[in-house]
């Protein structure tokens, strides 16, 4: 992700430059040292090294070496093609890597490689940082970047010894060796300097690699592309589109899908897809929906390492479904329709600027304050989680969150809808699937964008402009009161602080948001949208597992599901371990003296104790959920601290416990599990779920360790689905769906933390305009 590029955009609206946003020269006011200084203003220079802003901190840190600014030799640009790579203090530790680091672990990894056959041989999965230990963060904090709580340490005798600089970062490479079938994971350590992006000069080291046996690295888009095109150049692939009257092959496309793992045949000693046909009607048209057009009874198997067909046979002659008028989405006469005329123009305007403030990576909005980062296979990564609450201070709420999997398992038993499992963040990566919002924004008003910075499948750098979104919304009625006696209300808007991208992956658009509110909940939200993946009918044909859309034509039933991992820190301090996790269920109860009206019913609360124990369902009937406590702190009443996490709508997997894809997704088996942290349990299927032999790798493995949950540093897996039975409506493009959970305080705070929220200037104008006008008795009569 760009970390110095500042991106606000004002969607929808003309641009306002940053003098007319705060009324003067940014220039002639320069804000204090060690101070945020405004979203608008913060890193206009690429050079500008925060670390000079914090000189009004040396007073607090003794014994200390003095950090001075890097020479102008490490900040400004270098010569074309030598990315330079800054000192360790200007990347915060948990920043996602620069273009440039990138760039260094790549040749580093390339140039470690023992032979040229090797080294040409190598194709870049992944480069991700190596997110550091919990304490170098909080050191960080503390010290070298904002917040600049030094309170996050804990005090020791003579005062704190703070190190002069932070360790150097490292970055993560998975490999894959085309030649070989080999996939690699190694470590490098960035260093300090130049670095050329091939061959030459390079600073990087090499700290650790292994080859890792028997899996499957996730598969790349440059894959996807040269397997369409080694398909349609495949002569008796084409002799079977002929058959179904298809002679143009610039009117087929072919969707690799990864063959999951159903047998044998498909164990990760070969890498393997098997492609999904779908044939467009126009060949001058290039936002006609092709998947209108499935084409069945095409077995495809292609060997993706070196690239062939290996099997193919023409097992069924289904004829293409005839050209649906209705199958198009674009604007007006371009689909063969007409947009309605009455739809106004709607602008969001703030003519003061936003209310969040951003530096770099760090983004503060009323009391809250967070990290954003981004991964090739999670996407959005937020760190760092904290509520600014008056004289208690800046309290934790969790460490980092994200979306680690998701899983479509589709319910048709046919061929070949029933091998449709896809496992779209460990076979593809979410992140490395993102959209340029550039290209379309769904945001209104002040916008602030980052960039996203990925390898492709050769060792170069790819970003992605404008990836992740951060905006304000209003969000209806935050709280409100009318006493009926004076006719005297009070109210107050709400507004939510959203950060969110959005990825393609093949048919299916997903939008993945977390949403911060002012009266201390989080939402997790994820909006689903594009178009469904159809089947085609013999004439006359109806199937029950799914949904006839058109003539010819049915989607198949499925599912999507999600998962959530949580790295809780509710009002614990780095290093602290001190949370829990209890399960609330609502209990009738039963008749007799204690319930003599029969109307009685309270909450009832279960401390789960271990990792076995912590394996939970929804169940609504109870209203269930779950809060994770801190053990040591009480609120003004003597009870815990905490936060809940509250179901939204959900669903578990309507598949036989011996369905082949429940192999590689026993996570789903249950809504929530609960584990202690390790560092290296991040993924809930494994780390490569492509075509993995193994059975119940991941999440349902590691509880069987069925560590205590009593007193720990609590990590939350929350799973959340969505049954799709599809409607019409869907088609030709589905309206969003939406789905998620809220993380909610429970007896965090003393009283609603929403209660500071000020009246907007309209209703304080109202309000003193019907007091003028209104003797407070009228509201008394009248209510009479």
């Amino acid at each position: 992700m760009a970390t110095t590029q500042e991106k606000a955009t004002p969607c929808c609206i003309k641009p306002v430059t940053a003098e007319k946003i705060d009324g003067k020269n940014p220039k002639s006011s320069p804000a204090p040292a060690g101070v945020l200084q405004n979203w608008s203003l913060v890193g206009s220079k690429p050079s500008e090294d925060p670390i000079g802003k914090r000189a009004s901190m040396a007073t607090l840190l003794r014994p200390v070496e003095p950090v001075s600014d890097p020479p102008p030799s490490m900040t400004t640009a270098s010569t074309k093609g030598v990315p330079i790579m800054l000192r360790a203090q200007t990347s915060h530790p948990l920043d996602p890597l620069s273009a440039a680091e990138i760039s260094v672990a790549v040749a580093t990894v390339r140039a470690a490689g023992k032979t040229p056959e090797v080294r040409d041989g190598m194709r870049f999965i992944e480069v991700v940082l190596v997110e550091p230990d919990k304490h170098v963060v909080a050191l960080a904090d503390a010290y070298f970047f904002p917040p600049f709580q030094p309170s996050l340490l804990p005090r020791t005798k003579g005062g704190p010894v703070i190190p002069s600089k932070l360790p150097p970062r490292q970055a993560r490479l998975v490999v894959y060796n085309k030649k070989s079938n080999e996939t690699s994971v190694w470590i490098v350590e960035l260093s300090e300097v130049h670095a050329t992006t091939r061959g030459g000069h390079h600073r990087g080291k090499v700290i650790s690699s292994k080859v890792v046996p028997n899996v499957q690295p996730p598969m790349d888009a440059v894959e996807y592309a040269e397997c369409e095109a080694v398909v349609k150049d495949f002569p008796p692939f084409q002799e079977a589109m002929k058959r179904r009257g298809i002679e143009d092959m610039e009117l087929v496309m072919v969707d690799p899908w990864c063959v999951g793992y159903h047998s044998e045949a498909d164990a990760p000693r070969r890498r393997l897809a098997k492609p999904l046909i779908f044939c467009r009607t126009e060949s001058d048209c290039p936002m006609e929906n092709g998947y209108a057009r499935p084409v069945e009874g095409i077995h495809v198997l292609v060997d993706m390492q070196n690239m062939v067909v290996i099997e193919f046979e023409d097992r069924k002659f289904v004829p293409l479904p005839p050209a649906d008028p209705l199958r198009n989405y674009t604007a007006g006469e371009t689909r063969g329709g007409v947009d309605r005329s009455d739809v106004k123009p709607l602008q969001i305007i703030q003519p003061e600027g936003p209310s969040f403030r951003v530096n770099g990576h760090f983004v503060e909005w009323q009391k809250w304050n967070f990290r954003i980062g981004f991964t090739p296979r999670e996407g959005l990564v937020i760190y760092s989680i904290a509520y600014v609450d008056g004289n208690r201070g800046r309290r934790p709420v969790a460490h980092r969150l994200s979306f680690v999997e998701m899983v479509v398992p589709y319910g048709d038993p046919n061929d070949p809808h029933y091998r449709k499992n896809a496992f779209d963040a460990g076979e593809d990566g979410l992140g490395k699937n993102a959209h340029s919002l550039k290209k379309g924004c769904d945001c209104l008003g002040f916008i602030k964008y980052f960039d996203a910075h990925f390898t492709n499948f050769t060792g170069g750098v790819e970003t992605i402009e404008n990836c992740v979104c951060l905006h304000e919304e209003d969000h209806g009625i935050l709280w409100k009161h009318q006493d009926w006696r004076t006719g005297l209300a009070e109210v107050r808007r709400s507004r939510r602080l959203s950060v969110s991208f959005i990825c393609t992956v093949a048919n299916y658009e997903y939008g993945f948001f977390w949403h911060f509110y002012q009266d201390g909940k989080i939402e997790a939200e994820v909006k689903l949208t594009g178009i469904l993946s159809l089947g085609a009918l013999q004439p006359g044909e109806i199937r029950k597992y799914g949904t006839t859309i058109a003539p010819g034509l049915y989607a198949p039933v499925h599912q999507h599901f999600f998962m959530a991992r949580m790295d809780m820190a509710v009002d614990c301090k780095p290093g602290e371990t001190f949370n829990q996790v209890v399960e609330m269920n609502v209990k009738v109860e039963e008749p007799g003296k204690d319930n003599v009206h029969n109307n009685a019913f309270y909450a009832e609360e279960e401390l789960l104790r271990s990792e076995l124990q912590a394996m939970r369902d929804c169940n609504p009937l109870t209203a269930r959920h779950w809060i994770v406590r801190n053990t040591r702190n009480v609120n003004r009443t003597g009870q815990l601290t905490g936060y809940k996490l509250v179901p939204g709508s959900n669903c578990l997997p309507l598949a036989g416990s011996e369905a082949k894809f429940l192999r590689r997704a026993a996570f789903l088996k249950h809504n929530l599990w609960v584990t202690a942290y390790a560092r290296d349990e991040m993924y809930p299927g494994g780390e490569f779920p492509n075509q993995n032999p193994r059975v119940g790798e991941g999440l349902a493995t590691w509880v069987k360790k069925n560590r205590s949950l009593e007193e720990a540093d609590i990590v939350l897996w929350y799973v959340f689905g969505i049954t799709h039975i599809p409607r019409l409506e869907d088609w030709p493009v589905m309206p969003v769906d939406r789905i998620g959970f809220m993380l909610m305080p429970h007896g965090f705070f003393n009283c609603s933390p929403a209660v500071d929220v000020p009246p907007s200037v309209g209703d304080m104008e109202l309000k003193e305009n019907e007091i003028a006008a209104k003797p407070v008795q009228d509201g008394i009569i009248a209510k009479l």
